[in-house]
């Protein structure tokens, strides 16, 4: 059974801030081989510290092979639409499955039981709709997914739920009596949780990330999180991309259980999307700072690219995701 945040934190007291709230400050870091749902190769929530070490070493061997020098006396690539990738220096994803309590979990997911999100026909529909528009869709900018843009980062890195990504997994809490500031490294976004409100904004205004509100419950931040903006239900990224409905809410609760871990615990609620509300845990683990500026810069090249490219294939009598612009 997965373990609380009051459970973990039974037997720890955090250190107070100056005004007598448990204190979260600090940089924290959620990059893990764990991701949010259970990938096919295992079968349960927690793992032996032996599977673990066999399935982190793997990886390992797989990210020192994408990561070697290139050959400076290797023949040019050939012609293709895709024309490779680069070295993975820049990447950090983590090196190590997450763990809370001791046990190695193998997904954020502890509810459903299976590990994987609970999509019903109608929410898998919304999904598949999204996703293809984002694939196929170059009419213009604001038919592009939000990482393209420079407003969020990808995937929901930003939140929430914050969920880890490819690299830039790194957050700093900072707190002050009426409210708490969560600085995203992805994307520079800063998520305000209003601690002096009890009703959410006017069901009109729809912020990125939507509108939070937190109180304390002990050792425990509780926020909630509604209003979110149409634009970011798609939430992209590779084959973990994340759909929420703007009527979706999540539940956060951040407890720390220890000097150098906050367990991060979620739940989101969106019947127009899932057929049950779902359940998370994640471990924050705590990293040395400072969080550098993420100076995006997609907006300013990839983007036009990606619009001058469609009108091109558009020009040629091909649609943009057919096109070989090679040729």
């Amino acid at each position: 059974m997965a373990l609380s945040g009051a459970a973990l934190a039974a037997d720890y007291r955090a250190p107070r801030t100056a005004f007598g709230q448990p204190d979260l400050q600090g940089v924290w870091t959620n990059a893990s081989l764990t991701t949010l749902e259970r990938p096919p190769m295992f079968r349960t929530l927690t793992v032996s510290e032996a599977q673990a070490a066999a399935f982190e070493k793997a990886r390992a061997a797989r990210r020192a092979a994408a990561d070697r020098p290139t050959d400076p006396n290797a023949p040019a690539p050939p012609v293709a639409n895709d024309p490779g990738g680069y070295n993975a220096g820049w990447t950090d994803p983590g090196t190590a499955m997450g763990r809370i309590g001791g046990e190695v979990r193998t997904s954020w997911l502890i509810d459903p039981a299976d590990g994987k999100l609970p999509y019903s026909a109608a929410g898998r529909k919304a999904f598949d709709t999204s996703l293809r528009r984002a694939r196929t869709d170059f009419d213009g900018p604001e038919a592009r997914p939000l990482g393209e843009r420079c407003i969020l980062g990808f995937g929901s890195s930003a939140g929430p739920p914050m969920l880890n990504v490819l690299y830039n997994n790194n957050y700093q809490i900072v707190q002050a009596p009426d409210a708490v500031a969560i600085v995203v490294e992805m994307n520079h976004d800063v998520r305000t949780i209003r601690l002096n409100a009890t009703t959410h904004l006017p069901p009109n205004i729809r912020p990125w990330m939507g509108d939070s509100i937190g109180h304390w419950e002990g050792e425990t931040l509780v926020v909630e999180t509604t209003n979110f903006n149409p634009g970011e239900s798609l939430r992209p990224y590779f084959g973990a991309t994340l759909y929420l409905s703007k009527d979706a809410k999540v539940t956060e609760r951040f407890t720390r259980v220890s000097p150098s871990q906050i367990l991060y615990e979620f739940q989101v609620e969106d019947p127009g999307v899932f057929t049950q509300t779902w359940k998370a845990q994640m471990p924050l683990n705590a990293t040395k700072g400072p969080v550098y500026e993420y100076a995006c810069h997609e907006g300013n090249y990839a983007l036009p690219d990606i619009l001058s490219g469609a009108r091109a294939a558009e020009k040629a009598g091909k649609s943009p995701e057919a096109a070989n612009l090679s040729e």
